[in-house]
C-alpha cells in the first residue's frame, strides 16, 4: 500500500486537469474516502459484481493523466461519471 500518497492531493490534481464543467469534476467535490486495494490501486467504489445489474461498479471509460511526481494515473470512470478508482501505473 502507498499510504504515503496523499489521495486528496491526487484528487486536487485531477480536478485541475479536467474541464471545470465536466460532471466528473463536479462529482469529485463530494467523493467519499476510499481504500488501497493493493500497492498500485486506490478504489473509491466497491467493485463486487462489477458491471452486473445492481452493482455500484458500472464501468464507462478510462482517463489517463500524467502526474509530475507519480507518473501515469489511470482513472476508472463509472457510468454515472463517478471516479471508481485510480491506478498508479508506476507501482504495478
Amino acid at each position: 500500500m502507498n499510504k504515503n500518497i496523499d489521495i486528496k492531493e491526487i484528487i486536487d490534481f485531477i480536478k485541475i486537469n479536467l474541464p471545470k464543467e465536466s460532471q466528473l469534476n463536479i462529482n469529485l467535490n463530494i467523493i467519499e474516502i476510499g481504500e488501497w486495494k493493493n500497492k498500485a490501486y486506490y478504489k473509491f467504489v466497491d467493485s463486487t459484481n462489477a458491471n452486473k445489474q445492481g452493482s455500484k461498479w458500472q464501468f464507462k471509460d478510462n482517463i489517463i493523466l500524467e502526474h509530475p511526481k507519480y507518473g501515469t494515473l489511470i482513472l476508472d470512470i463509472l457510468k454515472d461519471d463517478q471516479l471508481g478508482g485510480i491506478e498508479f501505473f508506476k507501482f504495478i
